[in-house]
């Protein structure tokens, strides 16, 4: 068989992997649900995120172990991951393809030709590097495997697969969705454009492929001919037909398949043409990969950490302290694309830049609050920003009972937006919704007369009174949690609405005697409210109530990051 039929059969069975990973990225049970397929095994393969992660942190998550795989073939045969392995490379490759179809040879000779620009993905690979040194992550913006996994859980796979997970909403889609389609658009200017100017993870393979023992070359030096075949079809842009830049090759091996001469040869010598590691780097643009060093600083107080958090930011339960979570999160979406109560939302400048695209919690935009069993957000993430949990240690049972539940922050009532503190409406919504046992809402009785706490004048006949005054129509006076109040006979107490018709009302009590006359009196018409309270000691922040609150809008009860389990900043005192 032809080596790039091999090679396009291993891109089309990567590419297919990733959209599957993708689908059974799904809670259940069915077969086709994540019942433990290994769906974070492409981006644990990258080992861009090893390296950055480790630089940042100092340690080293055990399944980015795979990176190592990738790091041995490639110093060994060159950038193979690139050629064989990288969905987006596949994509970029198939579209460069497409559009230069039927282009005369001389038009495809041009556009794979070496330019100096494709230097600029070393300078922005060590940039990158810089950053991660000094404790900020940034290369999962760029990193072509969260970009295309991130690109594909929430800006793609939501268009088509309401039967699988239902109406899908994230925040921010928009942006994702253009920036795919820039990236996929570039290959109009240049076949496989992000690939030889912007990937920095195909930077990390050019450095490694630089020095591996096989590679592409000529057997013989010296004119070849005048076909140029080699260039014309050449994926990298790396001189097959000159002096080859090895670190630019990214193993298309369309050269050594349609050199009619077979010239081309992948061997453990070097080329006889002649051969270089890598593009010429410049002085001046090592000096601007070295401006990572001044920009870390601005960089990391851009994104608002500890005490200076936006108060809303709330982040998945389990989630890392926040500067050690930007430190690890690469942006994939893996969480977002799980969660089945559709909360775990991509961040746009909430956290500031250096928390774009990050995991956050949006009740707002999610089915419901977050699942007091759903462990799936840490179990999915692939370098352990948000650490596994049991049930157990999520709900505080068990041997996690004296630590007590995870807490995601404390819930707020806002009494100026809430029914029966700031309109005297009766609401228990709240407190109904709420999971927690024993409950961290309590409700406290009140009566408020309401109409302004005016009193009505009203002609009374047993149990009917007729009002003389309009009645309230904006409420159920017969809803149960209404009453009257005779100013004059305090002794009968507040009497409940049965019936209301038109200006005349039915209470609860006894019937006056037959023959008694109708009796003038002033009367209150009294609401019972039962207004919210939370108990901080006890709420765990899961966002049922405040999405379950009728209040459109603004929300009348709101989570914020108070009492988070994962920080000690903005503790309460409880």
């Amino acid at each position: 068989m032809r080596i790039v039929i091999v090679r396009r059969l291993s891109q089309i069975f990567f590419f297919l992997l990733l959209l599957w990973f993708a689908v059974v990225a799904t809670p259940g049970t069915a077969w086709w649900q994540w019942r433990g397929w290994p769906i974070n095994w492409l981006l644990e393969l990258a080992p861009l995120t090893a390296v950055a992660t480790f630089l940042a942190t100092g340690t080293f998550y055990g399944n980015l172990l795979w990176g190592l795989v990738a790091i041995v073939l490639t110093a060994i045969l060159g950038r193979f991951f690139c050629g064989f392995v990288c969905p987006l490379g596949a994509m970029n490759q198939f579209l460069g393809w497409l559009a230069r179809r039927g282009q005369p040879t001389l038009e495809r000779v041009a556009a794979n030709r070496f330019t100096p620009s494709q230097s600029f993905k070393y300078y922005f690979l060590i940039f990158l590097l810089i950053l991660a040194a000094l404790g900020t992550v940034q290369t999962g913006l760029i990193d072509p495997l969260p970009l295309i996994y991130r690109s594909v859980n929430l800006a793609i796979l939501p268009l088509v697969d309401s039967s699988l997970h239902g109406q899908r909403l994230y925040a921010s889609v928009w942006l994702l969705g253009v920036i795919f389609l820039m990236v996929a658009s570039l290959n109009l200017l240049r076949p496989r454009f992000f690939c030889r100017y912007l990937c920095p993870l195909g930077a990390l393979f050019g450095l490694l492929a630089a020095l591996s023992p096989w590679r592409l070359g000529k057997q013989k030096a010296g004119k070849c001919g005048d076909c140029r075949l080699c260039e014309e079809f050449c994926e990298g842009a790396c001189r097959p037909s000159e002096e080859i830049i090895l670190g630019e090759c990214v193993l298309c091996l369309n050269c050594l398949d349609r050199c009619p001469t077979g010239r081309i040869t992948f061997a453990g010598r070097p080329s006889a043409a002649g051969e270089k590691g890598l593009p010429d780097l410049s002085r001046r643009g090592l000096i601007l990969a070295g401006s990572g060093l001044l920009l870390a600083p601005w960089w990391i107080r851009g994104g608002l950490s500890g005490d200076r958090r936006d108060p809303l930011l709330l982040r998945p339960p389990g989630a890392l302290a926040e500067d050690l979570f930007l430190a690890r999160c690469i942006r994939c979406g893996q969480c977002m694309r799980v969660c089945p109560a559709n909360i775990i939302q991509p961040a746009l400048l909430a956290a500031g830049l250096q928390g774009l695209w990050s995991p956050v919690i949006n009740y707002g935009l999610g089915r419901s609050g977050c699942q007091p069993t759903c462990i799936a957000c840490g179990h999915v993430c692939p370098t352990a920003a948000i650490r596994p949990l049991s049930v157990a240690e999520k709900l505080g049972l068990a041997e996690f009972a004296e630590a007590g539940p995870v807490r995601i922050g404390t819930a707020f009532i806002d009494r100026g937006r809430c029914l029966p503190w700031a309109m005297d409406r009766p609401c228990l919504v709240c407190q109904e919704v709420c999971p927690v046992s024993p409950k961290a809402l309590f409700l406290r009785l009140a009566f408020e007369i309401i109409r302004d706490g005016e009193s009505l004048p009203a002609w009374m006949f047993g149990r009917e009174i007729e009002v003389e005054a309009p009645l309230p129509t904006e409420v159920n006076l017969t809803s149960g949690d209404y009453f009257v109040g005779i100013l004059a006979q305090p002794e009968l107490g507040l009497r409940r609405i049965k019936r209301r018709s038109e200006n005349r009302l039915v209470v609860e009590g006894p019937p006056a005697p037959s023959g008694m006359p109708a009796e003038r009196v002033e009367i209150d018409i009294v609401v019972k409210l039962e207004r919210p309270h939370v108990d901080p000691s006890r709420c765990i922040g899961c966002g049922m109530c405040e999405r379950e609150c009728p209040v459109t809008g603004e929300r009348a009860i709101r989570v914020f990051r108070e009492n988070e389990s994962r920080s000690q900043s903005g503790r309460l005192l409880v």
